[in-house]
């Protein structure tokens, strides 16, 4: 049976393992490794999987609850927080609002235990635009045959839920639309489905432990059961399960708003103590507008984000508002990066060593405006919808368009 916590105790716990992961978060950063003592410590506090219905061992909580555990977690582990985003939004979500009541029972309790899902759309071809994927789905009886090659799989090899999004061909070879196929791999029960290889790593710049893989197919079987197809059907279903990804897109414009506010925090920590020419720099004006206009975004981008969360409500996806979304985090991550860079000058030299956090911060939060949506192509989403006209990017594209 569920203990259902409520959003204050959600919140509380969140603070309270902030602090520990704290501790920490320079060790995952140096390792590259996955924090799984993080992962069981969130998973046994109820964190994994807040937005699960009860009914399924969830909290049944609201995205605007989980955006204000994310960001308190963000403040002192990115790694950590991301986690949280991916066990609550996204993949999960998709399942959770499209899945077929055999396909919630068994993911759920997997989320709920410790498991961050991977969402696998991105191809060495195919980033934004996201249509153009070369993975396909054949059908074959009452199964699928994958083929195909994605990267920058965040979470391969660590997460044992993956969505796949492929092209779905009939028998016949025709092109059906967009599908999205369930793979279940945990090395520790011995299932690795064969076909499904787990390629090499990417070294990144920041957020270090967290792995960014190239997944292969190769005549990977998936079963019906397996396939999680939206009621409009493979032509209109791929629009419809990206809706799911407005939510993940609030989620890490959280991280990047938590990573900000943490970094204004430090600095206005710093400000206080650091002395130079006999006096705190706390005195020093250019300092004090430099911060005022750090809390100013950091203020701005949450309450921006709060609002995309709230709009979940009303839309009849059930899913926060793609505007509201799009906005949010272009907005949120573009403001972190700028804020994490004006505390890392407040800092000097300090701040650029890697003893101190704003160093591992300022590299965590830059792929937040690359992740997810570039900040690039959400504005052409947003500006698409404000003129009430396409905004296609290929050549000669709006003559195509209709």
């Amino acid at each position: 049976m569920t203990t259902v916590l409520t959003q204050q105790d959600l919140y509380d716990t969140a603070k309270e393992l902030a602090l520990e992961f704290s501790c920490t978060a320079h060790q995952w950063d140096q390792s590259r490794e996955y924090c799984w003592r993080n992962v069981e410590v969130m998973s046994d506090a109820g964190l994994m999987g807040m937005t699960i219905p009860r009914e399924f061992g969830g909290q049944g909580a609201s995205f605007l609850d989980v955006l204000k555990v994310i960001e308190c977690v963000a403040r002192e582990c990115a790694l950590s927080a991301r986690i949280l985003v991916e066990s609550n939004m996204g993949g999960i979500s998709a399942i959770m609002a499209y899945g077929t009541k055999k396909q919630k029972e068994f993911c759920a309790p997997i989320v709920i235990n410790g498991d961050k899902p991977a969402i696998c759309i991105t191809e060495p071809l195919a980033g934004s635009a996201a249509t153009e994927m070369s993975t396909t789905a054949k059908k074959q009886g009452n199964r699928f045959i994958l083929n195909g090659h994605k990267h920058w799989i965040t979470g391969g090899g660590v997460s044992k839920l993956y969505l796949v999004f492929a092209k779905v061909l009939d028998e016949n070879d025709n092109y059906l639309g967009i599908g999205g196929f369930l793979i279940h791999r945990d090395l520790n029960k011995g299932i690795n489905p064969k076909g499904f290889v787990v390629g090499k790593r990417e070294r990144t710049m920041g957020l270090c432990g967290m792995p960014e893989t190239e997944l292969l197919f190769d005549k990977v079987e998936i079963e019906e059961d397996f396939v999680l197809a939206p009621r409009s059907g493979y032509r209109k279903g791929f629009a419809e399960l990206m809706t799911a990804y407005n939510s993940q897109r609030v989620g890490a414009g959280t991280i990047a708003m938590g990573i900000a506010a943490g970094a204004t925090h430090r600095a206005k920590q710093y400000l206080c103590e650091r002395k130079q020419f006999g006096r705190p720099l706390a005195e020093f004006q250019g300092l004090q507008w430099m911060l005022a206009e750090m809390d100013a975004d950091v203020h701005a981008s949450r309450l921006m984000l709060h609002d995309a969360a709230q709009s979940s409500i009303t839309s009849s996806s059930g899913f926060p508002d793609m505007m509201s979304a799009a906005r949010a985090k272009f907005f949120a991550t573009e403001r972190a990066i700028k804020v994490v860079n004006d505390a890392l000058q407040m800092f000097g030299a300090r701040g650029f060593g890697s003893n101190e956090p704003l160093e591992r911060m300022y590299r965590d939060v830059r792929m937040f405006t690359i992740g997810g949506g570039t900040a690039q192509i959400l504005k052409t989403q947003v500006a698409g919808h404000l003129l009430g006209m396409p905004t296609p990017q290929v050549r000669n594209g709006y003559a195509q368009s209709d």
